[in-house]
C-alpha cells in the first residue's frame, strides 16, 4: 500500500513539473510573438506598412481587404504597391496573444488606429479591431498568415 501512495505521490510530482515546463515555454513563445507584433508596428512606422507587410508575412500569407482575399506574398506586394501613398499611418498593439501547445502557431488580436492626411492636409482616421495569426518559420522567426 505505501508504494502505491509513494508512486502516486511520484507521479503527481512528474505531472505537475511537465504542466509547469509547458506553460513557460508557452509564455515564451506568447512574448516572441509579441515582439514580432512589436517589430512589425515599429517597421511600419519608420519604413512604412508595405515593407513591413511585405517584411513580416510569410510566404503562405492571407489577407482579407475590402471583401477580397489577398493571397501569397506576391500579391501582398502588389496590393500595397498600388494603395501606397504619403500621409497612411498604421498602429496597432495586441490585447491578446495564444500560442498552439506545439508553439508552431499563435494568434493576436487587439486595437488598430488607420489615419490618412490628404493633399490638403485633412486627416482622416478609422479605429478597429485586428487579428493576426502568425506561424513559426522553419528558421525560427514568426511570420504572419492571416491578416
Amino acid at each position: 500500500m505505501n508504494k502505491v501512495l509513494v508512486m502516486s505521490l511520484l507521479m503527481g510530482i512528474f505531472v505537475s513539473c511537465v504542466t509547469k515546463q509547458k506553460q513557460d515555454q508557452a509564455e515564451v513563445w506568447k512574448q516572441e510573438i509579441r515582439d514580432a507584433e512589436r517589430a512589425f508596428d515599429s517597421v511600419a512606422q519608420a519604413a512604412g506598412l508595405q515593407h513591413a507587410f511585405a517584411a513580416f508575412a510569410a510566404e503562405e500569407v492571407a489577407l482579407l481587404r475590402n471583401n477580397t482575399l489577398i493571397k501569397g506574398k506576391a500579391a501582398l506586394k502588389d496590393y500595397f504597391e498600388a494603395r501606397t501613398q504619403p500621409g497612411i499611418s498604421l498602429t496597432w498593439k495586441p490585447d491578446f496573444v495564444d500560442v498552439s501547445a506545439s508553439g508552431d502557431l499563435g494568434y493576436t488580436y487587439g486595437k488598430y488606429v488607420y489615419t490618412a492626411t490628404d493633399s490638403l492636409g485633412n486627416t482622416q482616421s478609422s479605429e478597429g479591431i485586428f487579428h493576426t495569426v502568425w506561424k513559426r518559420q522553419a528558421d525560427g522567426l514568426w511570420k504572419f498568415v492571416w491578416d
